[in-house]
């Protein structure tokens, strides 16, 4: 029996839970978990805002722990080996997504967290190839938020061939922003941090920003016209989109890793004129996840992060639905 915190109907408190998992999949890992990241992904599936959740959920999607079972087929990993696991847990391993090394685009794909139990317990599993080896000098306690806020804002540093000698800007200095801003200096970038809130200026410069912008002054947007090669969006506001697009240099980026609750307009001649770019990215594959782990230990980069014990699991949740994370919380296991 796997021993768990689940959600029974929408808006609950999580209660104690188990369930049994069944036989393990061939091709499947058992994790034991030494810690969980709680994201507002957590939150929307408790709340069923998406529309998709089934309940009882148990919720986690930042697993952090150790290979406890591997399946028969499973010859990467072995028993005792540290792993982390994120938003997805598998995928079809035979489509043309996954055999370019796309696994995250597999139509197929299956969330830690989406018809099924995830990482708020003792034990979660996944496929394998979705349990990435922790490389020494990653903090494994620390590292559970990298394996989805961190790969989130990774991902597209390496799709679309950020370069060392780009001007990047970071919208929103939270539990995404605050990752982008240390690689993104890591990777060699004039960064450029947006925010609302004056009072996280001195701590965006301390994670890597250059320069801050505050998010809210027009005439300070408008001083940065024609400036970036790239700007991230990490927040799930809408926003004054014509003074990024604008602040974008000819053939510049605006890409939203945010789930903004409106279209993003899109005006041709501006578009066409500069040669400018609109995008979006889900979370990495595997072997992207594995490339930033490498990353964060060779340049000591970390989520800033609060803890709580797993039995605490409900203040945890209002700490962050309050607002009050800085910048990543996580769970430890105390069953």
């Amino acid at each position: 029996m796997i021993r768990a915190y689940a959600v029974q109907e929408a808006g609950d408190e999580l209660a104690p839970f188990e369930y049994d998992p069944g036989p393990l999949a061939p091709d499947a890992v058992e994790i034991d978990v030494e810690a969980c990241g709680v994201c507002h992904s957590d939150l929307s599936l408790i709340n069923n805002d998406w529309g998709v959740t089934a309940y009882p959920l148990v919720p986690g999607h930042e697993v952090i722990g150790k290979v406890a079972q591997v399946g028969d087929h499973v010859t990467t990993l072995k028993v005792g080996d540290p792993v982390g696991l994120g938003w997805f847990s598998g995928s079809c391993m035979s489509c043309e997504q996954c055999l370019s090394g796309n696994h995250n685009l597999c139509p197929a794909n299956e969330s830690t967290i989406i018809g099924r139990h995830g990482g708020f317990a003792d034990k979660v599993r996944c496929q394998a190839t979705w349990a990435v080896p922790l490389p020494d000098g990653v903090d494994a306690r620390k590292a559970g938020p990298l394996f989805c806020g961190g790969i989130t804002v990774f991902n597209p540093i390496v799709q679309f061939d950020v370069a060392p000698t780009d001007r990047v800007g970071v919208i929103g200095i939270g539990g995404l922003g605050h990752f982008a801003l240390q690689f993104l200096n890591k990777w060699g970038c004039e960064v450029t941090a947006f925010t609302s809130t004056g009072a996280k200026a001195d701590q965006a410069r301390a994670m890597g920003a250059h320069r801050v912008v505050d998010s809210r002054d027009d005439d300070a947007l408008d001083a940065v016209a024609g400036t970036y090669d790239f700007i991230i969006s990490t927040v799930n506001v809408d926003l004054a989109w014509d003074k990024y697009l604008a602040a974008l240099r000819p053939m510049g980026r605006l890409h939203t890793v945010g789930v903004v609750p409106q279209p993003i307009p899109a005006p041709a001649f501006g578009l066409i004129a500069g040669q400018k770019s609109i995008s979006g990215t889900p979370l990495g594959a595997p072997a992207t996840i594995g490339k930033m782990l490498e990353f964060c230990a060779r340049h000591g980069i970390e989520a800033i992060t609060e803890h709580f014990p797993m039995s605490q699991v409900n203040e945890a949740l209002a700490h962050l639905h309050e607002g009050k994370a800085r910048y990543r919380v996580v769970l430890e296991n105390d069953f």
